[in-house]
């Protein structure tokens, strides 16, 4: 079965819930959290725009930090929403929790074109876990939409990215995903030669697979950043 894009979708008026990977960089300057490298954001405006030109209410959901299933105020995604603001120059509303009262109360206020960011949905130990009485809370947000645009955690059976789908009437993929997919799929069939990956990453355990895939094709492997730090303390 073919997979759904986002353009597949009967949107209009309608609550949009959409995953992007918000998991952005950031330092503390002057008191103040500070994004230092935006391109995350970045990669899932083609999606946002897409939806208020439709006319849809995007509701966003991302995680951010490794805050161990509980509210931990320097991970949350209020600087982000401020962010996006900026970047979209139009409002994006803050709810300080996914799920609850003060999410269905500014999800119910939305308008066709708005944009809502959720809190940090790992504030809930039940999002790791890919609890199925969360997924459902998430997913009762929206009208039956979900739109799955965060690549760099779809590899993660989470409620946000997984469970969810099992909730709502359509699952389809946003344009960074599908853009993801189809240079998967097309370029790395029959890679130009000479073929070069550069590898990164936090955790080495969620890459191993991709990282043998990519090995048997690759003529030159260069593993860099923290990934790198893990295979030298392996080697002692």
């Amino acid at each position: 079965m073919a997979k759904l894009s986002l353009r597949d979708l009967d949107v209009r008026g309608k609550r949009v819930l959409v995953r992007v990977d918000f998991n952005v960089p950031t330092e503390e300057r002057d008191g103040e959290v500070v994004i230092t490298d935006d391109t995350r954001m970045q990669e899932s405006l083609p999606t946002i725009q897409y939806l208020r030109e439709q006319g849809a209410r995007t509701i966003l959901l991302a995680h951010f930090g490794r805050p161990k299933g509980k509210p931990v105020e320097k991970y949350s995604l209020r600087p982000v929403g401020m962010a996006l603001h900026n970047l979209i120059d139009h409002p994006v509303a803050f709810s300080h929790d996914c799920i609850g009262a003060d999410a269905d109360a500014i999800v119910a206020d939305m308008k066709d074109g708005d944009v809502t960011l959720l809190e940090n949905v790992r504030f809930h130990a039940e999002e790791e876990a890919n609890d199925p009485k969360f997924a459902e809370a998430l997913a009762q947000l929206s009208d039956g939409l979900y739109v799955n645009d965060a690549f760099g955690a779809a590899h993660r059976a989470h409620a946000s990215t997984a469970g969810i789908t099992k909730f709502v009437r359509q699952a389809a993929m946003g344009s960074l995903m599908e853009k993801e997919l189809k240079y998967l799929h097309e370029e790395l069939a029959q890679p130009a030669r000479p073929f070069l990956v550069i590898m990164g990453g936090g955790k080495v355990s969620d890459k191993i697979g991709v990282i043998k895939a990519l090995m048997e094709k690759a003529d030159t492997f260069l593993i860099c950043g923290a990934m790198a730090h893990t295979f030298f303390k392996a080697q002692g």
